[in-house]
């Protein structure tokens, strides 16, 4: 009997926290995609130089030279992490960043994994679960379905 209230007061929180919807919970990790890579892209452009000397000397990317790696790091940076944000080919963008997230494990920080699998673990609810109902994707999809074949 000493135990009943905490249990059904622990009850009713994990009950509470079931019903948090999931477009809710997926708008955050679209929100932190969105941020960390954003915020990249950003600091890459501001000061554009150091961004190739970068790339030149301590980003070694293989197969690609460092002035189009640069490009495409930024590009991809500040575009897919906008596509995610608005919830636009979604899981395709939260892919291909978690693509350039490999690349940065494998061939240019390998210690800096802590980062990373934190990334990992937003991205892969993205690309497993969709952008959820607070996103364009859902719009086009629902708009798409109201179309006579």
């Amino acid at each position: 009997m000493i135990l009943a209230k905490p249990v059904a007061l622990a009850r009713r929180g994990i009950r509470l926290l079931d019903s948090v919807p999931y477009s809710l919970l997926v708008l955050v990790a679209r929100c932190a995609t969105f941020s960390v890579f954003f915020r990249s892209g950003l600091v890459k452009l501001d000061d554009w130089n150091a961004t190739l000397s970068l790339f030149e000397n301590e980003y070694h990317v293989p197969l690609l030279p460092p002035d189009f790696a640069a490009t495409l790091a930024a590009s991809m940076e500040l575009g897919l992490s906008t596509l995610v944000l608005v919830g636009l080919l979604t899981r395709l963008s939260a892919l291909g960043l978690l693509g350039m997230v490999l690349v940065i494990q494998l061939f240019v920080y390998p210690m800096a994994w802590p980062d990373h699998i934190q990334w990992l673990a937003f991205m892969i609810f993205i690309i497993c679960r969709g952008p959820g109902v607070l996103s364009l994707d859902h719009l086009l999809d629902r708009r798409l379905a109201d179309k006579p074949a």
